[in-house]
């Protein structure tokens, strides 16, 4: 991804991924996964539908996912500043 356009979200100081979105695309694509959670958890409770919900679950963290991938800063293991 180009250095002009900016990183939704950055990479982590310490470990490997990504941390908390650094642009306001990067917090609408948050709140909108908490949002399907939240959704799936309404519509499928997971006490009554627990393999629905956990389907739904992992399809809408995957997005997340690949969200990060392609709009984040490469991953790597990072140990702080150096």
């Amino acid at each position: 991804m180009p250095r002009e356009f900016g990183y939704w979200f950055p990479a982590k100081r310490y470990g490997w991924g990504w941390g908390i979105p650094s642009r306001w695309q990067g917090w609408a694509v948050l709140i909108a996964h908490f949002a399907l959670l939240a959704l799936a958890a309404r519509l499928f409770p997971p006490h009554r539908e627990p393999l629905i919900f956990a389907v739904l679950v992992v399809a809408a963290t995957l997005v997340l996912l690949a969200i990060c991938w392609v709009t984040g800063e490469s991953p790597r293991w990072r140990w702080g500043k150096k």
